[in-house]
């Protein structure tokens, strides 16, 4: 028996008109009538079960995979189910940062599946440690242009997204990202609906007609958040929200408690605004405390734009059907030219280590891969770039990693990466003060880095530093 929602599509298509046309359709691609994803064709998907909706993944597919707040936790099981009941091999699966134990990355499933990242993350890190997945070094940014340019061609595309509405759209909620750059070069899509998943505007929208199948469930997000930022975490949010944000900017954060605890010390804040790749929780008390109105935006003026997001439930329920909210692709939102619009950029990212000339590592520890670029090098240059002078690019992190180990180095770890250029860093901010790093020569920004890593450290880094610039470090 066809379920509510089917019923609802089929009078949305008029199924009932012309039964012809829409079954011809659905044995062919769509490709027959126009991929573009927002354009409503006059068929209805398959509907069924998540193990009979993965049955077209075969050997050799390349999948794509939504991630984030989004990954599609119930077909990616249903797949990797179907990748061993049917002997499977070879099968690429592609995606960014997704939450779940992403079990097609288990040993036993190497000769299955393959991992590949964009961006990398805790979830696939012992897979491309052993040599059993794959990851990319590639902005942010630039991640949609796998598929435009047909260097990522998916097979199959898998995605998370809310119950149609009475016009059979469909919304990709929390993560539009490079989502909608691959489901143009998707050969087949096959989505996940979910009653929990939240309807969201901007690039959004995609009509149910563009389903190859789709299975309905009724599941709670994955979450992150709760467990509040620690003394030096807070203290380092303080600095930065007492001397660095300045009333009217408009900010791009990422996800974890050091953004965080900068949101939690901005409440006497005016007229703020994000455009962020991604926000968090934080973001939603601002709003409500008055603080966020992003009325001195020249772009998208008094609206909150994003690419992807997860957190708690309060904050999937505030951005649920609220036109406050603009979710755009990435090569969008974190494009240089359109992040300098922004007044008074403020962009608020971490990263592993830091050396004395301002060389900031934030992929890797040593040779050892732990995430991605992300949109860190977007948004610290679309800030330095900012067309009215006042963009504020910052590199936040504490003094000291949980070992005790300075996060200040002399060099960086033998096979660490650099992310973020020493000519890209203007300010890195630690629990100890802020080191400002534009305009200052090499012996100026050891000075001013040694003066803000842990007391414990300083000496050390000193000699350190003028072994390696044969110089002593000086503020003058």
């Amino acid at each position: 028996m066809a379920s509510m929602l089917t019923k609802n599509l089929r009078r949305v298509v008029g199924a009932g008109k012309q039964p012809k046309l829409m079954l011809a359709a659905l044995n062919n691609s769509f490709y027959t009538y126009a991929n573009e994803i927002s354009h409503p064709l006059n068929r209805v998907p398959p509907n069924g079960t998540p193990e009979e909706a993965v049955k077209c993944i075969k050997s050799g597919d390349v999948v794509f995979c939504s991630g984030a707040a989004a990954t599609p936790i119930t077909l990616i099981n249903a797949m990797v189910e179907h990748g061993k009941s049917s002997n499977l091999k070879d099968v690429t699966v592609c995606h960014m940062h997704t939450e779940g134990p992403a079990a097609y990355t288990e040993p036993g499933n190497d000769k299955i599946f393959r991992s590949n990242s964009f961006f990398m993350g805790g979830n696939v890190r012992k897979a491309v440690a052993e040599g059993r997945g794959d990851n990319f070094s590639i902005f942010l940014h630039e991640i949609p242009q796998l598929f435009y340019k047909k260097i990522v061609q998916p097979d199959v595309a898998l995605i998370h997204v809310s119950p149609p509405d009475r016009h059979g759209f469909c919304s990709l909620g929390t993560s539009v990202d490079c989502v909608r750059a691959a489901l143009l070069h998707s050969k087949k899509i096959v989505a996940q609906v979910n009653k929990q998943m939240p309807r969201t505007f901007g690039d959004a929208a995609i009509h149910s007609s563009h389903f190859d199948y789709m299975t309905e469930i009724d599941v709670p997000l994955p979450q992150h958040g709760g467990k509040g930022p620690s003394e030096v975490e807070a203290k380092i949010g303080k600095l930065i929200a007492e001397n660095l944000v300045h009333d009217g900017a408009t900010l791009q954060m990422g996800i974890g408690n050091i953004p965080d605890a900068v949101l939690n010390a901005l409440h006497n804040h005016k007229d703020l605004g994000i455009h962020s790749e991604m926000f968090a929780n934080g973001v939603v008390d601002l709003v409500k405390a008055g603080a966020v109105t992003n009325r001195m935006k020249k772009m998208h003026q008094g609206r909150i734009v994003g690419s992807f997001l997860i957190g708690n439930q309060a904050l999937y329920d505030f951005v649920n059907d609220n036109p406050f909210i603009e979710m755009y692709a990435i090569d969008y939102v974190n494009n240089t030219s359109v992040i300098k619009q922004q007044p008074r950029m403020t962009a608020i990212n971490s990263c592993i280590e830091v050396d004395l000339t301002g060389q900031v590592c934030s992929d890797s520890i040593g040779t050892r891969f732990f995430s991605g670029f992300g949109g860190q090098v977007d948004f610290i240059r679309g800030a330095a770039e900012g067309v009215d002078g006042k963009g504020v690019p910052i590199i936040a992190m504490p003094s000291v990693t949980n070992k005790g180990e300075s996060k200040i180095v002399p060099i960086l770890k033998p096979g660490a990466g650099v992310v973020t250029s020493r000519a890209h860093v203007h300010y890195v901010v630690t629990e100890h003060g802020i080191a400002s790093l534009f305009g200052k020569n090499m012996r100026q920004r050891a000075y001013e880095l040694i003066q803000i890593a842990h007391p414990d450290h300083r000496q050390t880094l000193e000699k350190q530093a003028f072994e390696r610039l044969k110089v002593m470090p000086s503020k003058d």
